[in-house]
């Protein structure tokens, strides 16, 4: 058949404008009349021409709720526009780090290459018919569109007059691996429906030593727990952990990927990854057997990542400063060294410790994955994170959660060569605690105050930008709080000069920084899809390797106390307690 291209005229909505990772809104806000067609319109007309006519672009995304219908309307839009192929994974999954691999890595077989694609992913909020939908684009180095791109969109969306369908092209079956050709008025126009996640298992294979670590797995004393929270990491849990690697089919739990996350908050943390957390022994309730000696979990989307021991919680600050001091030694794909690493600014500066240790290039960038992108195309940056559970590397430039796992499951592997037919196995904890008395530890901790009203959390932003006008009067409001507390020797807003493009990125967080090496970080978060959420970040340095054991919560209560008061958290915000601590 040969379809048609309608021209459809429309008026701009309000607040399409994408934050630190694309759209997000309630899945009612997208499924009014034209509310997507809009916002994909206002991106293809923000792309150069080269990156939409005659194109390949990929659609997919962690497979929540209106999902499906997003999909077939992105098709028939992009067949309008002058797209030449989209690459759809089967029955609409593909996780976002496995988009940014398909990108960079797959090959049509007429030799075409992606030149971005659209995922549709709320990351790690929840899904279903009355909860969350997303929708971003990502750009040919498999990244983030860059801020001068979302830019453009968000401009777009605020003048749309019109947007481009083929109205008769038919729904594509996306369940049946398959292409599909139609023919239309620029010429012929294909879908390749193909496997989620064959490209993305063999970019894997490359990286890591699957031998060393199908060893440690098959060792009579290691056992292994992943938990996909219902997100699209089950489609690879299968695949990777099972098939390739020989862990029992019993370590896998939530692996069947549901458009409302069976129910549950997709977000691989303490609060709610609570199946996994009791099962390894840190739940409020003992298990009923011995927990495992390593656990996991991811997101809806499989970018973010929770590293778990034997009843302890490796937070993700450490957890990228540990890998980075072993990557190296452990995972083939580093063994020429590392070109350096970065963090966002609100994670610990545990990373940052490694980093001169070791006489690596150190960078630190504003929240968003696109920074480290630019440092990674520069090849000036191979291992960053983020203390929201995003890892990664430069094999992508997205956060990947399931390499994060790899990652230790390579040190793992590493550190236990010698021992994995008997003897007691280097745990997860006994690296943690290895890497704390070489490098120091960084206590650490982030409230959440989620869905605030959006007009007290920026009077809250504003009164701390005030205060910061004179660190006298700083000190001598937290003496009057808390007289064992470090003096303030800087604060700041934070503000990025990317060293690549040049682009100057602003108000990104206010900062205290403490003699001892102590931080407050306060900071409005770009994900959430109503109301204002504030992160609040508390971080307590201590050298000393005897101090290094102490309980988290009581090292850290004196900065907590400081930073509610300093901030009066409660005066504005009228909350008297966070909704969730990591």
């Amino acid at each position: 058949m040969v379809f048609k291209v309608y021209r459809v005229e429309t008026t701009p909505f309000d607040g399409q404008k994408p934050g630190t990772s694309g759209l997000r809104k309630k899945v009612k806000v997208f499924m009014q009349p034209n509310y997507l067609h809009n916002f994909v319109q206002s991106t293809f007309d923000a792309l150069s021409a080269d990156k939409v006519k005659d194109a390949t672009i990929v659609v997919s995304g962690d497979g929540r709720y209106f999902s499906k219908d997003a999909i077939q309307i992105i098709i028939k839009m992009a067949a309008a526009n002058g797209v030449r192929r989209v690459w759809v994974g089967q029955n609409g999954l593909l996780s976002t780090p496995a988009v940014s691999a398909v990108i960079r890595e797959r090959v049509g077989v007429d030799g075409s290459r992606a030149s971005g694609a659209f995922i549709l992913t709320a990351s790690h909020n929840p899904g279903g018919p009355h909860e969350d939908f997303g929708i971003k684009y990502n750009m040919e180095n498999g990244g983030p569109a860059p801020e001068a791109i979302t830019d453009k969109i968000y401009e777009n969306t605020k003048t749309i007059k019109e947007y481009f369908i083929a109205e008769d092209l038919p729904d594509v079956d996306i369940s049946s691996i398959g292409a599909t050709s139609f023919g239309g008025p620029e010429g012929q126009f294909d879908i390749e429906v193909f496997d989620s996640a064959s490209d993305y298992v063999k970019l894997m294979k490359s990286i890591f030593y699957f031998e060393s670590i199908r060893k440690l797995l098959a060792s009579p004393n290691f056992t292994f727990c992943y938990d996909a929270l219902h997100g699209v990491a089950g489609a690879y849990a299968k695949r990777i952990f099972v098939e390739e690697l020989g862990a029992s089919e019993s370590s896998l739990l939530n692996c069947t990927p549901k458009e409302d996350f069976g129910g549950g908050h997709p977000d691989p943390n303490l609060t709610y990854a609570k199946e996994l957390v009791t099962r390894m022994g840190l739940g409020k309730t003992n298990p009923e057997s011995e927990p495992p000696e390593f656990g996991a979990a991811a997101d809806g989307d499989a970018d973010r990542n929770m590293i778990l021991g034997k009843r302890f919680f490796v937070t993700p600050s450490d957890s990228v400063a540990i890998i980075a001091a072993n990557a190296v030694q452990a995972i083939p794909y580093f063994s020429a060294g590392l070109k350096g690493v970065a963090r966002s600014m609100p994670t610990s500066a545990a990373l940052d410790v490694v980093a001169k240790h070791l006489n690596l290039k150190f960078f630190e960038v504003p929240t968003g994955w696109k920074f480290f992108g630019n440092l990674m195309d520069a090849e000036l940056c191979s291992i960053c994170g983020e203390e929201s559970f995003g890892t990664g590397s430069d094999h992508i430039r997205e956060k990947d959660g399931i390499w994060a796992v790899l990652a230790w499951l390579s040190i793992l592997a590493y550190r236990n060569s010698g021992n994995l037919n008997g003897g007691n196995l280097v745990t997860v904890e006994e690296i943690v605690r290895q890497h704390w008395t070489t490098y120091g530890r960084h206590y650490y901790t982030r409230y959440d105050y989620e869905n605030v009203d959006a007009g007290a959390a920026k009077e809250l932003m504003a009164y701390l930008v005030k205060l910061q006008s004179s660190l006298p009067d700083v000190n001598k409001i937290i003496k009057g709080i808390r007289s064992d507390v470090s003096d303030v020797v800087q604060a700041d807003e934070f503000e990025y000069k990317d060293p690549v493009d040049g682009s100057i990125s602003k108000h990104q967080g206010i900062r205290y920084l403490f003699e001892d090496g102590s931080r407050l970080v306060f900071r409005l978060s770009g994900t959430g899809s109503e109301g204002a959420t504030i992160r609040l970040y508390i971080e307590q340095y201590e050298k000393d390797s005897s101090k290094t054991g102490r309980d988290s919560q009581e090292a850290l209560a004196p900065l907590v106390e400081v930073a509610l008061s300093l901030s009066k958290m409660q005066e504005f915000t009228g909350r008297s307690a966070p909704t969730v601590i990591t």
